[in-house]
């Protein structure tokens, strides 16, 4: 079955950004949409550049978020992606097929990061497979904040793409760290919210197993220093999320 697309965004300041975005998806998209909540930077007049429909949304978490711009769009078969993603010239000729072609609920790739210029194929980060090209009929984004997900009703029926989508997360160690306390904040409420509690053992243990597992187990010493930075950072995340969830536990004085 032949099919439109429509390619679905979400940003905040994102002008470093989403001008690469745009110019990925520009040959593949019948339609963009873009759903902003309320940039200060030029992120909108870039986007007006490409003629894309601008949504301005308050944003209430990137599950909600994407929910709310998943139901934007003119087409039900939509391709979301993050302001700071592109494809790879793999990953557009695999949607042009599909466009012509759609069989599947669901259309998964995988999404390879790059880390301060370095790509990034180790350390519990790659593959990082993502349900992205869907029919949003058949699901919707789920998981857990910051880390949303799009969940296919079906999940028996999602074919895997070749070629990737292109992540560009942070250009400084210091971007990094400022994001970790951003979402390490998040991901305690979410917990919070769920009824998950938190300990002094869990504190402690959770950050240690979290290195263990991506610089051995998910190789990130192959990664070079970028990796074991990488497995640091990212265990002093779960450091301070557990540390923060434990706080909110913790009963409010009157």
């Amino acid at each position: 079955m032949k099919v439109k697309i429509s390619v679905v965004i979400i940003t905040f300041n994102e002008e470093l950004n989403i001008g690469r975005c745009l110019d990925s998806v520009k040959d593949i998209a019948d339609e963009i949409v873009v759903v902003d909540s309320f940039s200060t930077d030029r992120t909108e007049a870039i986007c007006k550049e490409y003629g894309v429909r601008f949504i301005k949304n308050k944003f209430d978490g990137h599950i909600e978020q994407k929910n709310f711009a998943a139901m934007q769009a003119t087409n039900d078969h939509i391709l979301s992606l993050d302001a700071d993603e592109a494809l790879s010239e793999t990953l557009k000729q695999s949607i042009i097929h599909v466009k012509n072609n759609w069989q599947a609920d669901g259309y998964c790739m995988n999404r390879i990061a790059n880390y301060c210029g370095k790509w990034i194929r180790h350390s519990g980060w790659y593959p990082d497979t993502k349900n992205r090209l869907v029919d949003r009929r058949k699901g919707r984004w789920g998981g857990m904040n910051p880390h949303d997900r799009f969940i296919i009703n079906n999940e028996t029926n999602i074919v895997h793409l070749k070629g990737d989508i292109l992540h560009y997360t942070y250009y400084s160690v210091d971007e990094h760290i400022i994001q970790v306390n951003k979402f390490s904040t998040i991901g305690a409420q979410s917990l919070h919210d769920k009824g998950i509690k938190s300990g002094w053992i869990k504190i402690f243990i959770k950050p240690i197993s979290k290195f263990i597992r991506n610089y051995f187990l998910k190789a990130g010493f192959l990664d070079g220093y970028s990796g074991y930075i990488i497995c640091r950072i990212t265990a002093f995340e779960t450091f301070l999320k557990y540390l923060k969830l434990k706080k909110l536990n913790e009963p409010k004085k009157i």
